[in-house]
């Protein structure tokens, strides 16, 4: 559990800020992006553990970051949970076809965020 990098990348800054708390009460390493465009760059710098990422966000959502992110060079087998306050049998389908494996829904308590990051992996 101790020093896991878990990526953190969703445009809702109140949720972010949270994880990222929870993250280093736990002793995980966070990087937090609220960003979609420079998510995937921030991922292959970074080489993060895990990565939780918010479906529903502008300019690019969670589905074509995961594809992105899986293509990326050195994130291929990095394990993907989706976050979301939404979910229906697309997204089911659709998380299968980008690589993502498991799925969250908002709002979660920090046991979920923990148990969600040590099955991830």
């Amino acid at each position: 559990m101790w020093n896991k990098k878990v990526a953190v990348i969703d445009t809702d800054k109140k949720f972010t800020r949270k994880i990222e708390e929870i993250a280093l009460m736990v002793g995980y390493l966070p990087l937090v992006v609220n960003d979609a465009r420079s998510a995937v760059d921030a991922v292959v710098q970074s080489k993060p553990d895990v990565i939780l990422l918010g479906l529903r966000m502008p300019n690019k959502n969670g589905f074509e970051l995961a594809v992105a992110i899986d293509r990326a060079s050195g994130t291929r087998k990095t394990p993907i949970i989706a976050v979301s306050d939404f979910f229906s049998e697309e997204f089911v389908w659709l998380m299968g076809l980008c690589g993502i494996k498991k799925r969250l829904k908002k709002p979660c308590q920090p046991l979920d965020f923990i148990w969600a990051i040590e099955n991830g992996i």
